[in-house]
């Protein structure tokens, strides 16, 4: 139903700047799928309760995103998912 999503769970921890796993895809080289999904999932892993702490703050969360743009995370994804997120669509 989603188109890539297979790409999309195998190389969502690679990282914009071309130091993720599983094979250090850079850029636009990594599949649109997994550049959302990486957002998605860290911004999942610090949004939820996990049995060592608490759900992150919102002003946390934006920070910590902020910081790893260009670096962790594609520009022009984070962006959107923070323009919706400073919404609260998301």
């Amino acid at each position: 139903m989603i188109p890539d999503l297979d790409a999309g769970a195998l190389y969502h921890h690679e990282r914009y700047d071309g130091k993720g796993y599983p094979f250090g895809l850079k850029g636009n080289d990594i599949p649109l799928t997994a550049r959302i999904i990486a957002v998605a999932d860290s911004f999942d892993a610090m949004s939820t309760k996990r049995i060592y702490r608490d759900p992150l703050p919102k002003d946390v969360i934006l920070s910590e995103l902020r910081k790893n743009r260009g670096t962790q995370f594609a520009p022009e994804i984070l962006d959107i998912f923070i323009e919706l997120y400073e919404r609260d669509e998301i």
